[in-house]
């Protein structure tokens, strides 16, 4: 529950007051002020670019607010660059760039500065102008950081892909761009292990005849012929930025859908809806400011990537970090944190679930007196993991979960310091998000499951799709059920007191009996048992109305999946989720395929089972361990 300090002390208290000075509105609580934020689109983006002095504003805010098709700000000349150097300053350091050794080096915002002036001064030199694409493929370390605002400062366009993916992967992402100069590091280390990627990155060369250059950093010794050293590159002085304005719409950088079908849709944000959405969501929601250091756990493939960099928006330190957050052990992560001073920690449900099977204690064996609160993506939250957090981490340190996605680059729903958080949920929505739960027909509903909907445009939404020259498939991919309104693709419920549980992807709900229920919910309960490492719950029709609903099961170390584990599996599920949702079948699995950000590969399975061709429903290049398609391609649903 905040205190009356913290809410008087927040960021968002602050911004309400600013809009009552305008407006002549009272806001009493948060929710009266999202309230006003989404009654009045063009009113709360004004007021937010006026409250962060993103200079003088012409014009209008927006043109219309049908979607999609919506023009922000269509008069307004910026760069997200400008943003950052505006933040300049010398008491705390820009980056903390965390190696898995243990080692910390510290960039400071001259250093910053300086460098990304001599990069983009390199790239220009490289003949890379306005509109031209630069592509990463990197692991998290601070010339990401550098190359990206280099490449944004001058107009061009950026995309990047951990090294993580093969260079398959990458190709399938990255060639759609033809990029002109390709930034990229000869290997990166993770679990204790070095991984060497030159093959990979000649492969991908090879497949990328647009590139006029390829820009190497050295992480661990390796050599590639005809490329340009990044330490050459920014060995002379970089002066200061010569940043180029753009249109409020001009493409800051592409990022991807998972790609489980086919080639991943390259999803286009513009300066201006990042700029003014990561404003938001840092300062606002997560109350950062210039007096925090921010670590996500991440990596380049992941919009959390982009969104960790947005601390730099509000002078923040970020710690970027190349390696494993269980290698040496598991708590790997919270010794960065304590090591960092880290007050704003993020990271994901299976990391915590880790921690409380290995019996971690963060807040017994490191000194986390710096942090103030853990933001939690990725997936569902359990309220068992959230109960855990504050009982080891800290009970004055708030779990802040949110709920998003790469299609905005930043998060729908989520916790904001003003808001109190009750365990299994999401505090509250963003600001200037229409978000509502709808049933089938389009008609609100509370307190039961509902399609996550945002009725109102936001500037984040992306600009466009890469090469869909009529929009077509940026359409069907949000505004396909519901004309004019975006359905996202989550389960959700509005609770009563404001909150919002999400419990999971709405195209793979369990449907047994004419009762739904998101994956999410299962998983909550059957991945805290300790004889099971992860889980995979299907919910599959089939001919002649048959329904089929497997759990599989991937056994802890050492267990074996005997009729008594099951048995206590089905009666966990009974239990604490559903009697209606007890699997059909509990099948030990070898693993559990994901796409590469994370997510369970549960539309594609299911549509395998249903009969699809493998080759139909999932791209192995998309997939974390594409060996274990073969597996479940040799299971099929009972006769």
């Amino acid at each position: 529950m905040p205190t009356e300090a913290d809410i008087a002390g927040a960021r968002v208290t602050d911004f309400a007051a600013f809009v009552t000075a305008r407006t002549g509105e009272s806001f009493p609580d948060y929710h009266s002020l999202w309230q006003w934020s989404v009654d009045n689109v063009a009113g709360f983006w004004g007021a937010l670019w006026d409250y962060f002095e993103l200079g003088e504003r012409t014009g209008a805010v927006l043109v219309s607010t049908e979607m999609p098709g919506t023009k922000w700000f269509p008069a307004a000349q910026l760069n997200y660059v400008e943003q950052v150097v505006r933040q300049a300053r010398t008491d705390r350091p820009a980056i903390l760039g965390v190696d898995e050794d243990g080692s910390v080096i510290e960039l400071s915002w001259a250093e910053l500065l300086s460098s990304t002036a001599a990069f983009a001064r390199a790239l220009r030199e490289l003949g890379v102008g306005r509109g031209d694409r630069v592509a990463g493929y990197l692991p998290n370390i601070p010339q990401a950081v550098i190359a990206f605002l280099a490449t944004a400062s001058i107009g061009a366009v950026w995309s990047a892909c951990g090294q993580d993916y093969s260079a398959q992967a990458a190709l399938d992402r990255l060639g759609q761009l033809q990029p002109k100069v390709l930034v990229t590091a000869d290997g990166y280390r993770f679990g204790g292990k070095v991984h060497d990627k030159t093959g990979d990155i000649e492969a991908l060369r090879a497949g990328l005849p647009s590139l006029a250059a390829t820009v190497l950093v050295s992480r661990i010794g390796a050599t590639l012929p005809d490329v340009r050293a990044w330490d050459e590159l920014l060995d002379a002085p970089g002066g200061e930025i010569d940043i180029a304005p753009v249109d409020f719409e001009h493409p800051l950088w592409v990022l991807y859908s998972s790609g489980t079908t086919g080639k991943p849709k390259g999803i286009v944000h513009g300066h201006g809806g990042v700029l003014l959405e990561h404003l938001k969501a840092v300062a606002l929601q997560s109350d950062i400011g210039r007096d925090d250091t921010f670590f996500w756990y991440t990596s380049p493939s992941w919009m959390m990537w982009n969104f960790q960099i947005a601390g730099l928006l509000v002078g923040a330190t970020i710690v970027t970090y190349d390696g494993s957050p269980s290698a040496p052990t598991t708590d790997a992560l919270w010794a960065i944190a304590a090591r960092t001073g880290a007050t704003v920690v993020g990271t994901s449900p299976g990391y915590v679930l880790a921690c409380i099977k290995a019996g971690v204690v963060p807040r017994r064996d490191h000194d986390l007196s710096a942090l103030r609160m853990v933001g939690i993506t990725g997936s569902s939250l359990p309220p068992s993991s959230s109960l855990w957090l504050r009982d080891n981490v800290g009970e004055r340190v708030p779990v802040a979960s949110i709920s998003g996605g790469t299609d905005v680059v930043s998060a729908f729903i989520g916790g904001v310091r003003t808001v109190p958080v009750w365990p299994g949920e999401l505090s509250a929505p963003y600001l200037g998000v229409a978000l509502d739960a709808w049933d089938e027909k389009g008609h609100p509903v509370r307190g039961e499951v509902g399609e996550l909907v945002i009725t109102k445009p936001m500037p984040s939404m992306p600009v466009h799709f890469w090469d869909d020259l009529d929009g077509s498939r940026y359409h069907d991919a949000y505004f396909d059920m519901y004309p004019g309104v975006w359905r996202h693709g989550d389960w959700i419920t509005v609770n009563d007191h404001g909150s919002i549980t999400v419990h999971g992807r709405s195209d793979s709900t369990l449907n047994r009996h004419g009762i739904r229920m998101g994956s999410a919910d299962i998983y909550q309960v059957v991945e805290a048992l300790p004889e099971v490492a992860e889980a995979l719950v299907l919910g599959i029709e089939l001919p002649e109305g048959r329904y089929w609903m497997p759990l599989f099961v991937v056994p802890a170390p050492g267990v074996e999946l005997t009729d008594e584990v099951k048995a206590r599996i089905n009666a966990t599920i009974r239990a604490e989720v559903s009697p209606r949702h007890v699997p059909d079948e509990i099948i030990a699995a070898p693993g559990i395929p994901h796409t590469r950000t994370g997510k369970k590969l549960e539309v594609p399975l299911k549509k395998l089972f249903q009969g699809a061709e493998l080759s139909r429903v999932v791209a192995p290049t998309a997939v974390d361990d594409p060996a274990l398609l073969g597996w479940y391609a040799q299971h099929s649903p009972p006769k």
